[in-house]
């Protein structure tokens, strides 16, 4: 049976999660062994501290739909645009942009929108403005994937991974060249971020969700390919 934890996050699982596990026992035993009120709020801040990074890192199966054409969230969170514009990153041309916002309380998985195949990946420095600014998209640190072939068509769809205030460390699975299926897991932003979808505009693509609608990774339909 599958540990509902992310590969992506056993380093800091194993230290974050290790320490605050150990300071939550000692604390613990300090208390009882000393009788001192003082170490219960330290025992139950840092089993708080080790439940968090648990949380974090969580990683659920999800029920891909295998609806025809459907391009899914590439994450869990708020959608916080969509929008229409002229150039979409790597792809070119106008295209129709998804953005979706990740609380530190979502999952932080990604997940590929579409099937198809890995044309390019492209990893691109910059800032780390808050994840719901709109520059954001722009001006942050990011990861884009380049999907061609996207669901048997001949058009590419583009999911970029953008970093946020918080979030130091983007985590991208996947290599050009690479077949990916809609669903799969493509990797992780650390806490808190940004996740995006590109669909050219003029593939007839039906848009499905509005800003201010909850998405979850793998399984929200974003929109249909006609």
């Amino acid at each position: 049976m599958r540990i509902p934890l992310a590969k992506y996050g056993i380093r800091e699982l194993v230290l974050f999660g290790g320490l605050t596990l150990a300071a939550a026992v000692l604390a613990a035993l300090a208390a009882i062994g000393f009788a001192m009120i003082l170490f219960w709020p330290l025992a139950l801040l840092f089993a708080t501290g080790f439940v968090f990074v648990l949380c974090f890192f969580r990683d659920p199966t999800r029920r891909i739909p295998d609806t025809p054409g459907a391009v899914v969230a590439p994450a869990d969170g708020k959608v916080v645009e969509v929008t229409e514009i002229a150039e979409a990153p790597l792809a070119g041309g106008r295209a129709v942009r998804i953005g979706i916002f990740m609380s530190l309380a979502s999952v932080h998985v990604n997940r590929a929108p579409c099937a198809g195949r890995v044309e390019a990946v492209e990893h691109r420095p910059g800032r780390f403005l808050n994840a719901m600014d709109p520059a954001s998209s722009a001006e942050n640190e990011s990861a884009a994937v380049v999907i061609g072939e996207a669901e048997g068509r001949p058009l590419k769809i583009v999911v970029r991974q953008v970093a946020g205030l918080l979030a130091r460390r983007i985590v991208c699975d996947v290599a050009e060249g690479t077949r990916i299926e809609r669903g799969q897991r493509i990797g992780m932003i650390k806490f808190g971020s940004r996740a995006e979808v590109y669909v050219p505009a003029d593939s007839g693509f039906e848009v499905l969700v509005r800003p201010g609608q909850h998405a979850t990774a793998g399984e929200t339909i974003l929109g249909r390919l006609r």
